[in-house]
């Protein structure tokens, strides 16, 4: 929680005027707020520079149309235990609804501030709600980005009319490409293809992301490095990139890691959705599945677009446990409860740590 109370005063007047950064950059500023700027240690000009790392690591891009089904939870498999992300291309999502669902994202952004403000809100207990920072009271520095929320099954009417003809079929397509790869990924897990499904996955919530154009990137970040709550994210993005993934550099034939992981580019591959695993599959996959840190970088070309689908528990109740059954070692993780996830994630908001921590025995 914000201590300092001149900078709690001007996060008040930000979020009052429930513009959000795009209000900012319509009002034509030239510099950063305050309230925006990083720690110079977590800026991406400031950190030690790997140029042939970047080349070296690449984020894995899987053919789902592939006909061979064990080499595709191979693929799968491989990329969840490792790098945690990988792009799909031959996908069951057609083509117009990715392209319709960026562009009603970006219409209703680019919407006039009026049509916006009702729907400018920090209730959790609304299904659509549009902020600048779900965390803008809790965490260090603001981010350069406006979201707009939306959870599991909203009424027609509560999503905004910019939306509310695309919105529900893109939902609807990718819940059915979120379930086919919760099944390679339950394969790979050496357990029945419905498991994940059946066990922990009911609900799909959407994060419509909106970056404006920065006039100072090298002072601020789009998002914090993070991991994700929920189990799988599935992630639509523009052409603009600057998503990037913390990657773990392993520098002998025995895997150990002798050097600092470094940050990779997840490339805008045309026709792909990037796939990352969460915390919650982390969990109860019990390490064997990694939920890796990533964060969006500020640039001066912009706006970028991006809608995040995140696969999640709606039961609030239900109990996520390490599975430990069929040699999988000693439980690494607390049994802990959706709602205590979820309590956590939302009080620590995105500070740079793992949620995960707190669980971990």
């Amino acid at each position: 929680m914000v201590s300092d109370p001149e900078r709690l005063r001007a996060l008040k007047v930000f979020d009052d005027t429930k513009a959000g950064v795009k209000g900012l950059v319509d009002a034509g500023v030239t510099a950063v707020p305050s309230i925006f700027h990083h720690p110079p240690e977590s800026l991406p000009l400031l950190e030690p520079q790997h140029p042939h790392e970047q080349q070296h690591f690449t984020i894995p891009v899987i053919d789902l149309a592939a006909a061979d089904r064990a080499g595709l939870v191979a693929q799968v498999k491989a990329a969840a235990e490792t790098v945690g992300f990988f792009q799909v291309v031959n996908h069951s999502v057609p083509e117009p609804a990715m392209s319709d669902m960026l562009a009603c994202v970006r219409r209703f952004h680019e919407s006039p501030e009026e049509a916006k403000a009702p729907y400018y809100t920090r209730d959790p207990g609304r299904r659509v709600r549009y902020q600048s920072n779900f965390d803008l009271f809790q965490s260090p520095a603001a981010n350069w980005r406006d979201t707009l929320i939306m959870e599991t099954a909203p009424a027609p009417e509560e999503v905004p009319p910019a939306c509310r003809a695309v919105a529900p079929e893109y939902v609807r397509v990718v819940w059915e490409l979120g379930r086919a790869l919760l099944e390679l990924l339950s394969e790979a897990l050496g357990v029945d293809p419905r498991y994940l499904e059946q066990e922990f996955v009911d609900g799909l919530s959407v994060a419509a992301h909106y970056y404006p154009a920065c006039p100072e990137p090298r002072l601020t970040l789009g998002t914090t490095r993070h991991s994700d709550p929920g189990f799988l994210t599935v992630l639509l993005q523009d052409a603009v990139g600057c998503l990037q993934v913390l990657v773990d550099r392993v520098d002998d034939e025995a895997g150990n890691k002798q050097q600092p992981a470094v940050w990779v580019d997840v490339p805008a591959v045309a026709g792909a959705l990037v796939v990352n695993v969460g915390d919650y599959l982390q969990l109860v996959s019990n390490d064997r599945f990694r939920s890796v840190e990533h964060r969006v970088v500020a640039s001066g070309v912009g706006p970028r677009v991006s809608v995040a689908c995140f696969l999640r528990t709606e039961a609030s109740t239900k109990v996520l446990a390490p599975m430990v059954t069929g040699g999988h070692g000693e439980a690494r993780y607390k049994s802990a409860t959706v709602e205590e996830l979820v309590r956590h994630y939302r009080a620590k908001g995105l500070d740079g740590t793992s949620a995960l921590q707190r669980f971990r025995i």
